[in-house]
């Protein structure tokens, strides 16, 4: 059967920003995860969100990961703003992991205890 891992986030950026962020997952499409990818029906306001919410096998992270970062490491626009956005990434026996997407990085960090909900 094999281990999951949920995982479950967003990331915000502009326009242009959206537009490689969904050129990278399209360089990544694997007919199944790649499922996991959103955005909004309709675009509201001026911040562009993409989600992300799947159960995945933990032999798939790496995947999901490189696009993570690949997506962190789009340059800034005009006025300096990086993609940014927050993941939970709950393993079946490692427990919760944070993913965050800040100045240009993903770093990843075991979550802390107020990530335990909704996981139990």
């Amino acid at each position: 059967m094999g281990i999951y891992v949920s995982v479950r986030g967003w990331l915000e950026c502009d326009e242009r920003q959206l537009a490689a962020a969904q050129d990278i997952i399209t360089a990544h499409e694997d007919g199944h995860y790649s499922h996991g990818w959103g955005t909004p029906r309709r675009h509201v306001n001026w911040t562009h969100y993409l989600f992300y919410g799947a159960d995945i096998r933990e032999s798939g992270l790496d995947w999901l990961v490189r696009q993570i970062d690949a997506m962190a490491r789009i340059p800034a626009n005009e006025d300096g703003d990086r993609v940014s956005g927050l993941f939970l990434a709950s393993h079946e026996i490692h427990g919760t992991a944070e993913w965050q997407v800040r100045g240009g990085e993903l770093l990843i960090s075991p979550g802390g205890g107020s990530h335990r909900w909704p996981d139990g």
